[in-house]
């Protein structure tokens, strides 16, 4: 089943076909015109995924394409698993260009910038808008690499101004392998960079839920390349963070690190550090970095949905009511959800606000890696002026 819209030079499609090939005829019939510039797709990992890399690669010829998997797709339609969904961009009013990283452990200043570099100058040379004004970049990463934040950071000092968001592929929460795709195939420990220059007016944007109260934990004992804390305040980590939510260290489960998960404080804002699964040891394993030293502040959940639609409807006040939305929405919001019996008024409002994108082991904006975010890039309308 395929769904599909119209709107500025974008088209959104989706399958949830379990043959590959014939999901990826569904989303080429939907999309495919003769100004078709790129595809943007989300995938479950369910798929056997060198015979989807085959399938869209015939489906598509030798239009451009990147992706990854997911925990998760956001379609037309709303919430979906199990499924791909899909962005093509119109030539006209996009200029798309990508780049693969395929060795993280060594990705480093004297390599990201000539590679920003030339992504801005492919996508300057097809003329269709300012390069500083109107680029960004969104960025795909091995949700299992671990190596997010140093890439990230180095990217965020390449790119300079240029604004950047993105998604950690996940595999449908079974945390054993996550994929990008990139120059017609999957790819592990990778990471994919796509760079957007558009006469559309947009935004980048970062959203969450989470409130943070006065308790604070400060990290003493940490493994910063496995990202596990083994001691808050000096004893052991589990202990210190169950008896904080009030439950025993064996009832600790997903779903209370997602009720009650923590936070560091830096330029007035608070980044999110979700718990990932207590360990044998009774330390704690993260999503993101951790390091000997940082303070962590205890998070809660405001009203998730109202969250959700309060920022849907700031970026329709501020883009206009024809907005187009590409999200990268944390697994952990969508499990909150769930355990509230939320996901139908949910995928009714991201149906509403034009919303497609994926569910991710963990977002990106500006060169930060987060938790429990929405993340994401909204496209208003053309000026007056244009096409």
């Amino acid at each position: 089943m395929t769904a599909s819209l119209k709107h500025n030079g974008l088209l959104t499609a989706a399958s949830n076909h379990p043959k590959p090939d014939q999901a990826a005829r569904e989303l080429a019939q939907a999309l495919c015109h003769e100004q078709l510039g790129f595809v943007l797709f989300f995938c479950s990992a369910e798929y056997p995924l060198d015979a989807l890399a085959d399938a869209l690669g015939e489906a598509f010829g030798n239009v451009p394409m990147s992706g990854c998997t997911t925990a998760g797709e956001i379609t037309p339609q709303g919430y979906d698993r199990g499924s791909i969904v899909a962005i093509g961009f119109d030539r006209r009013v996009f200029a798309v260009e990508t780049a693969l990283i395929d060795d993280l452990e060594h990705f480093d200043l004297p390599r990201a910038q000539p590679l920003v570099d030339a992504l801005l100058e492919r996508c300057r040379q097809q003329a269709l808008a300012p390069i500083n004004e109107h680029s960004f970049a969104l960025t795909l990463l091995d949700g299992l690499s671990s190596r997010e934040e140093q890439v990230l950071a180095t990217l965020d000092a390449a790119l300079g101004r240029i604004p950047s968001f993105g998604g950690s592929a996940g595999d449908d929460n079974h945390l054993t392998h996550t994929h990008v795709y990139a120059d017609g195939r999957f790819h592990t420990r990778a990471a994919v960079v796509v760079m957007l220059n558009t006469r559309l007016p947009f935004e980048v944007f970062s959203s969450h839920h989470l409130v943070p109260l006065a308790h604070k934990l400060v990290v003493t004992n940490a493994d910063r390349e496995q990202r596990r804390v083994l001691e808050l305040n000096g004893l052991p980590a589990a202990e210190v963070y169950a008896a904080l939510v009030g439950c025993r260290v064996d009832a600790l489960t997903p779903h209370i690190f997602a009720q009650h998960p923590l936070a560091v404080h830096l330029g007035g804002q608070h980044y999110i550090r979700s718990i990932q699964r207590v360990n044998d040891d009774s330390s704690l394993s993260f999503y993101c970095a951790v390091e000997n030293g940082i303070v962590l502040t205890a998070m809660r959940p405001a009203p998730l949905l109202e969250d959700l639609n309060a920022m849907l409807l700031g970026v329709r006040k501020r883009l206009g009511d024809n907005a187009t939305i590409i999200g990268c929405d944390c697994f952990l919001r969508r499990m909150a959800l769930e355990s509230l019996q939320q996901i139908d008024p949910a995928s009714a409002l991201l149906r509403q606000a034009r919303v497609v994108g994926f569910n991710t082991y963990g977002e990106q904006h500006h060169g930060m890696h987060v938790n429990q975010t929405f993340t994401g890039v909204a496209f208003g309308a053309f000026p007056t002026s244009g096409g």
